[in-house]
């Protein structure tokens, strides 16, 4: 008999998989009133809402103007609580009208020494109204909580509006949301940052590495106003982790690193 047949690991490692992938083309419901066929352009109803939203004005002038009022609203906050309030006075962004129900900013220690930024909320944080508080925040949170940084972290998002399939957020809809996430930082002014997965590492460092070449290694994000900067250690995403647990050990190595700095254990940041 097949090994593979024989090993009932297997199968539960391809249905695994396959559940992983149409999660990633947008399924999240096992019943439709109708047929839909998700295998040719998964992002399609997305981009219908992106067109429908855009539909009056140009995306040069919608983002421009966009931009302008995300950038007004997050100067005029001083804590993190009146750039929570900020966020969610703010409807600019293209997500806020895809189906999410609220907008979800942050949660934690608003005196952190450390800002954790992921990509943008899920299902069960649209429903809370909390980042990370799904499985993949649970496991972030034991972890945090294992190498010691609990109460050392204020939690965000690179968007705080769930886009439509937990699809990765464009970089337009976080380039409009970027004022926030800046501001929070200019608030906090932590003394490092966390950065969960490739499109929270890309955003806020402007750079198109993949995450596996980015992981693991810090480098220096400085505002371009207000001479606010702090070492930010790109890692993996916890959601990446419930599908690969062997990837654990290297998230490990990384809080590691980033709890040791915090002590002045390690030598500053490369230029």
């Amino acid at each position: 008999m097949n090994d593979q047949i024989a090993d009932p690991s297997h199968d539960y490692r391809v249905a695994e998989a396959l559940l992983a992938f149409w999660a990633d083309a947008g399924v999240d419901a096992c019943l439709e009133d109708a047929p839909i066929d998700r295998t040719h352009v998964a992002p399609a109803p997305a981009a219908k809402a992106v067109a429908r939203a855009t539909a009056s004005v140009t995306p040069l002038v919608q983002t421009g103007d966009a931009l302008g009022e995300a950038r007004r609203l997050a100067a005029s906050a001083t804590t993190l609580d009146e750039l929570a309030a900020a966020v969610a006075a703010f409807t600019g962004c293209p997500l806020s009208g895809m189906g999410a129900t609220q907008a979800v900013f942050g949660r934690g220690n608003p005196d952190a020494s450390v800002l954790v930024i992921g990509e943008g909320p899920g299902a069960e944080e649209d429903r809370q109204g909390q980042p990370f508080v799904g499985k993949a925040g649970q496991l972030l949170d034991r972890m945090l909580a294992s190498a010691g940084l609990t109460d050392r972290v204020f939690i965000t998002n690179t968007v705080f509006w769930r886009p439509p399939g937990n699809r990765t957020p464009t970089p337009q809809e976080q380039a409009i949301c970027a004022p926030f996430v800046e501001r929070a930082f200019a608030i906090l002014k932590p003394r490092a940052v966390l950065l969960l997965g490739a499109a929270a590492a890309k955003s806020v460092l402007q750079v198109d590495e993949g995450i596996m070449r980015l992981r693991g290694n810090w480098r220096d994000w400085r505002l371009a106003e207000g001479a606010v900067s702090a070492p930010a250690m790109p890692t993996l995403h916890p959601a990446f982790l419930l599908r690969q647990p062997q990837a654990k050990k290297v998230v490990w190595a990384d809080l590691l690193a980033l709890a040791a700095r915090l002590d002045g254990e390690m030598l500053e940041p490369d230029s």
